[in-house]
Parts: structure tokens; C-alpha cells; sequence
């Protein structure tokens, strides 16, 4: 017999599950929480009689929250074409052991971010080449590759034959490439130590040594933080630019924290975050930077000074 411990117990981890599923089909922990909530409202909609038909509750509401994904994906490209500059998935924090303001007791809400596992699938390379995909790839790839579902599962959710599922997924793999093999988590952390303090000393020379020659920063403002609207392109543009930001923005801090798993900086000023910086590091040096600005998508951050 089932004691309402373990019920809550199993509630808890089946909403879990259905949060990492959402934030890595769709990058936004918000837009994750919406779809979750939307299909517990469904489920909680059914008849009594239809509930006591459905053999898995977790499994039906992983396949409901699947489907609105995907619609919500499908409906991506009309709500990019109207964002103000690039658009970059929504930084999560790293709060393990770390306890923080805006976390719950046992009987509060609980925040969305500290409910996402952190790995490979999460980090910020591997999520921007998860929103190149076609929606039907990433739901697709992600169910199959990442949580491991079967292809006929798949198949339930996406409206095609499992054949089909599984031709999608080997496209999408195809798109992952180097993006999903796991950064060294030790020497990332020391590339990027370096960076903080080559910024600190607003040292254009250190950086420029630390990026790339062929490195790539986009920023994501979302039309309300200053940000350059394109990509900077070239490892001196990039060192030049960010120390004019920082000759720009006096007072403010830069910390070493993990972003999406992955050693990171965030800037802060006042004790807000203005700046949740990530990070791809290939042969010691920086290939890729996002840097996330815009203050809708660092709400999970607040408390983090």
C-alpha cells in the first residue's frame, strides 16, 4: 500500500522529469514551467473514469507535455523573427549545496531551476545546436537520445511511424557533432579564471592570448539590455569590446559560477546579476561565448550575489 509520502515522493519526480524534458525542448525554464502546468491542467481536466484508464499517469503526461512542446516549437520561428537581436536559451545556476533565498520549504513552490539535472544535454553549446533543429528533430532527439525513450514512444508523441522517429533523430545527431562530448570541467574553470582576471585588469593583450582568433560572442539583450544586436566575430574584436563594456558599466563584478553545468562568469552590479556569461573552450582557448542580458531570462539568478 502506497503512503502519501511516496505518492508525493512519485508526484515530485514525475514533475521533475517533465521540467528537464521541457527546458531542453525548449531552452526556457519559463516557457518548461508554462508547458508543465499546461499539461497537469489537462490531466486534472480528464473524467474520473478516463484517469483510471491510463495505466501511467507520468508516462501520459510526458507525452502531453511533449505535444505542447512541440507546438510551442513550431511556433519559434514567428516569435524569433520579432526578437529584438539574438536570441540565446535561458541560463540555469548551479545551486547544489549552495542554498539560496529564492529556494522552498517543504511545503513551498519549487523553483523550476533547481529541478533541472545538470549535464551535457543542458550545457549552452549543446542547447544553441538543439534550437537548429527542426522541432520534430529536437523532440525526436531529445526523448530518444537524451531520455532514452523508445522510438514508438517517440512516434505517440510526434504523430509519425517509429521508422520515421528514428530517421529524425539521426539527422539531428548529425547536427550535435562535438557539442555534446563533455567540456573538461578542470580546464574550462582555468581558461576561464583567466578571462575574469585578464577583464579585471582590462588587459585587451591576455584576452586576446585566451580567445580564439576565429572566436564568436552573441549577446542576448532581448531589445531591453544594451547589447551589440549581431555576433562579434574575432578574438581582438571580442577583447576590445568587452573591455569597452566594462570602461562603460563601472562597479560592476564578475564571479565565477556555474552556468548549465559549466564553469561560467556572471556580472554582477549592486547585487543584481546584469550577466550570465557561458562559455566553449577548445585547445585552451575560448571558441564561443553567450553572454545572456536579458533580465526576463535571469530571473532564475536572483540571489546568486
Amino acid at each position: 500500500m502506497e503512503t502519501a509520502g511516496s505518492v508525493a515522493e512519485e508526484s515530485a519526480a514525475v514533475r521533475r522529469q517533465l521540467i528537464n524534458v521541457a527546458y531542453r525542448l525548449l531552452g526556457s525554464l519559463t516557457e518548461a514551467e508554462d508547458a508543465v502546468e499546461e499539461a497537469y491542467a489537462r490531466w486534472y481536466g480528464l473524467p474520473g473514469d478516463r484517469q483510471a484508464d491510463i495505466s501511467s499517469p507520468g508516462a501520459w503526461l510526458t507525452t502531453v507535455t511533449s505535444r505542447i512542446c512541440l507546438d510551442l516549437l513550431g511556433s519559434a520561428r514567428a516569435r524569433r523573427e520579432r526578437y529584438v537581436g539574438a536570441w540565446l536559451p535561458e541560463p540555469v545556476p548551479d545551486r547544489a549545496g549552495r542554498g539560496h533565498a529564492g529556494g522552498a520549504g517543504p511545503t513551498g513552490p519549487v523553483d523550476p531551476a533547481d529541478q533541472i539535472v545538470l549535464d551535457e544535454s543542458v550545457s549552452m553549446a549543446f542547447l544553441v545546436v538543439l534550437d537548429s533543429m527542426t522541432p520534430a528533430e529536437r523532440v525526436a532527439f531529445v526523448l530518444h537520445d537524451v531520455f532514452r525513450y523508445r522510438f514508438a514512444e517517440v512516434a505517440d508523441v510526434l504523430g509519425r511511424t517509429p521508422a520515421a522517429c528514428k530517421q529524425l533523430a539521426a539527422s539531428a545527431r548529425r547536427r550535435v557533432g562535438a557539442a555534446r562530448a563533455p567540456v573538461a570541467a578542470t580546464g574550462q574553470a582555468d581558461v576561464v579564471r583567466r578571462v575574469k582576471e585578464a577583464w579585471e585588469a582590462r588587459d585587451i593583450a591576455a584576452l586576446v592570448g585566451l580567445l580564439d582568433p576565429a572566436a564568436v560572442m552573441a549577446a542576448d539583450g532581448g531589445g531591453v539590455a544594451g547589447v551589440a544586436l549581431r555576433p562579434v566575430e574575432g578574438g581582438a574584436r571580442i577583447a576590445r569590446y568587452v573591455v569597452a563594456m566594462a570602461e562603460k558599466a563601472p562597479g560592476l563584478e564578475l564571479r565565477e559560477r556555474s552556468v548549465n553545468g559549466v564553469p561560467g562568469l556572471v556580472a554582477q552590479r549592486a547585487g543584481g546579476v546584469m550577466t550570465v556569461a557561458s562559455f566553449h573552450v577548445s585547445g585552451g582557448r575560448v571558441t564561443r561565448i553567450w553572454a545572456v542580458r536579458n533580465p526576463e531570462k535571469l530571473r532564475p539568478w536572483a540571489g546568486e550575489g
